[in-house]
């Protein structure tokens, strides 16, 4: 494989982790929750448990 190749896969991982910690961020959680990205199975599920749980950053009070 060719140094491009690898440079294009860096460009497009970084590409997608950055709105994906944000995300996750603005939601009030931790933005190691990341990681399960990576976890076959366990994204899949972690991504239904984060769109239906309640989030933290919505309790807030100075919301």
């Amino acid at each position: 494989m060719s140094s491009g190749h690898w440079l294009f896969g860096i460009v497009v991982l970084v590409a997608m982790l950055y709105p994906y910690i944000r995300i996750i961020r603005r939601a009030g959680y931790s933005g190691w929750w990341f990681l399960t990205m990576f976890v076959p199975i366990v994204n899949i599920v972690m991504l239904w448990v984060f769109a239906f749980a309640q989030w933290p950053a919505l309790n807030r009070p100075d919301r």
